[in-house]
């Protein structure tokens, strides 16, 4: 059997790093790299971002998506009127409610935004 104190010691010798002469510097370089490294791969993800807005905003105006949009609000507001007026007669959805295209584009700003917010949480996370 080997002695338990000589085991533990050989232990802690091999748990510790030797420190070299140089071991600042080292540090401060490969720290440098890190932070340039990362300085490149925030300009990388900030510039494919905007070049995949630049591309979806494209394919939504090219993809003729506000007529969609407006025939589909249409039908969906016809639909929802008529079930409501033969529950009640007489009562008219689009006096409480008024539809405006404005109201269209800041919902749909505040969802990019929510999902910037996301993208950016999930960036910090990796």
């Amino acid at each position: 059997m080997a002695e338990l104190d000589f085991e533990r010691g050989l232990e802690r010798l091999f748990a510790e790093a030797p420190s070299f002469p140089d071991a600042e510097a080292f540090a401060s370089r490969i720290e440098g790299r890190l932070a340039r490294g990362w300085n490149m791969r925030s300009w990388l993800i900030g510039t494919a971002g905007v070049a995949g807005g630049i591309v979806g905003a494209s394919q939504l105006i090219m993809s003729n998506f506000v007529h969609r949009v407006e025939d589909a609000s249409q039908g969906s507001t016809k639909l929802i009127q008529t079930s409501i007026a033969q529950v009640k007669p007489g009562f008219d959805l689009l006096s409480i409610v008024q539809s405006d295209w404005m109201v269209v584009w800041v919902a749909s700003g505040l969802a990019v935004i929510a999902m910037g917010f996301v993208l950016t949480k999930v960036i910090e996370e990796i």
